[in-house]
């Protein structure tokens, strides 16, 4: 690290688990993030400010006025313009170091099939149930981990799925893909506005945690918030011993 670096991450490296090696490891790392809304605005937010070193970003979607009052990423200059890239530019103001590559794609199987091999931590900032599994499928055939978070109305969850890890489940073992799913969205349903903000900054925060080789992942265990009453339950999670998804990669 130069001095500038020194400087910009003092407040990392004066953290006894985290140091000068830990940040070393953030800066030479690469993360997926899959999403540029209400938790991947957060989410890559604070992944360039503490200095992840290469950032993806992959949205399909424009900003649109109705994105503002959560979305903190992007502002009312750039409406009409590509998520991803907003939100690229917005880490770019705050930390020009770090290498950010926006997409504005669909994140299909075949798309993730190339991205995913290539990070070294995925964080599903989607907001709907086919492409989480996508993402999923994606992050089990590469062994890489999975950070996994959604939120609508005041209600949010988040968990981390990692099948490296002894007896963790994949998200298709706890949702799996068959099942009758009703989607719901914030076009729909609205959302409460500091709740992605809460939800995605967790996300963050376990991301930077498996980055930086720090602390204990949520891998099998799913946290949900009532922001109504800003109470969290925790739900300890299993695998599926014959998940459709993960079984066959189990002990590869």
């Amino acid at each position: 690290m130069n001095d500038d670096q020194l400087l910009r991450y003092s407040r990392h490296i004066l953290l006894d688990e985290l140091g000068i090696e830990g940040q070393r490891r953030l800066l030479d790392a690469h993360a997926l993030v899959i999403g540029a809304g209400g938790l991947g605005s957060p989410v890559a937010l604070y992944l360039g400010t503490a200095g992840v070193g290469r950032i993806t970003l992959v949205d399909d979607d424009v900003v649109d006025l109705t994105n503002l009052q959560r979305q903190i990423a992007h502002n009312l200059s750039r409406v009409g313009q590509p998520k991803a890239e907003s939100a690229r530019l917005s880490i770019q103001a705050i930390n020009p170091d770090v290498q950010v590559t926006a997409l504005q794609q669909r994140a299909d199987a075949a798309l993730l099939d190339s991205l995913v091999p290539q990070a070294d931590v995925v964080l599903d900032c989607s907001d709907n149930f086919s492409t989480r599994q996508a993402v999923n499928r994606a992050c089990v055939l590469h062994r890489r981990p999975l950070v996994s978070g959604a939120a609508v109305g005041f209600d949010g969850q988040l968990s981390v799925y990692d099948t490296r890890v002894a007896d963790a489940p994949c998200y298709a073992c706890i949702f799996p893909a068959e099942a009758t799913v009703e989607e719901i969205n914030c076009a729909t349903m609205g959302v409460f506005a500091p709740l992605v903000g809460i939800i995605g900054s967790m996300q963050a925060a376990e991301a930077l945690k498996l980055l930086a080789g720090v602390g204990t992942s949520m891998a099998g265990r799913l946290q949900m918030l009532d922001a109504r009453a800003m109470e969290w339950a925790q739900i300890k999670l299993q695998r599926t011993p014959d998940c459709a998804v993960c079984a066959a990669h189990r002990d590869a």
